[in-house]
């Protein structure tokens, strides 16, 4: 089964290719999205085989996505303007389709797809990211876990405290807690999750961190497991 992901500002271009997909059983539709940053929570979240995207997009269009990727999933641009197209197959697209998408031209398309997927070596394993990415202005920025020291929750928005700045945006703590490797990144208090090796000394029910003059609260109700993830409990 070959998981796939659209992108499509246009909810008429999202139903027309979910209608396709939907014919083919050996295509799994895992979600429809609007925009690429509802796109990049999914493929943090799930693995993507095949991308069915747009390009003509606000704020970040389809190229510019598919290059801040570490690793994307095969791509198929499906599109109004044919003038992105040399673009396109630069990134490696597997196929370019210009609007309107006929049935047989978005077949051609997949089985163009399915003859790559299905040749690639089933003993490679993907690295595990070392990475997220966050929306910051109108722009996707990589942050690299080695560069958080700890991110704290403001409601429906979260600060990413870096080595050398502050990242502030909306995201949801739970959310950005499922992104993060719980070996590498602990959760002190409701509002803090601190990376483990940044961590200089617990006192009392503060926790100090290297290079930091600030002390986080620790809560009692974390405290127990954060002891026992350094073998004091």
């Amino acid at each position: 089964m070959i998981n796939c992901l659209i992108i499509d500002d246009e909810p008429f271009a999202r139903e027309l290719l979910q209608g396709y997909i939907a014919q083919l059983p050996h295509l799994h539709l895992v979600a429809s999205c609007e925009h690429v940053f509802e796109a990049l929570e999914v493929l943090q979240q799930q693995r993507i085989d095949l991308l069915f995207s747009d390009i003509n997009m606000p704020q970040v269009n389809g190229i510019e996505f598919i290059r801040s990727l570490h690793n994307p999933p095969y791509v198929v641009f499906v599109t109004a303007s044919p003038n992105h197209a040399l673009e396109g197959f630069e990134l490696d697209a597997l196929d370019y389709i210009v609007k309107p998408v006929s049935f047989p031209r978005f077949l051609k398309a997949v089985n163009k797809a399915l003859a790559v997927i299905n040749s690639r070596p089933t003993a490679v394993v993907a690295a595990e990211p070392q990475f997220l990415f966050v929306k910051e202005g109108h722009s996707l920025r990589r942050v690299l876990f080695d560069e958080i020291y700890y991110i704290e929750g403001m409601k429906d928005y979260i600060k990413i405290i870096l080595q050398d700045r502050i990242i502030i945006t909306y995201l949801r703590m739970s959310r950005v807690e499922n992104q993060l490797p719980a070996t590498r990144f602990t959760r002190i208090q409701k509002s803090y999750i601190v990376r483990m090796d940044a961590i200089r000394a617990i006192s009392g029910n503060e926790a100090e961190l290297y290079n930091l003059p600030e002390k986080l609260p620790i809560g009692k109700q974390y405290k127990e497991a954060l002891l026992a993830q350094f073998g004091l409990s």
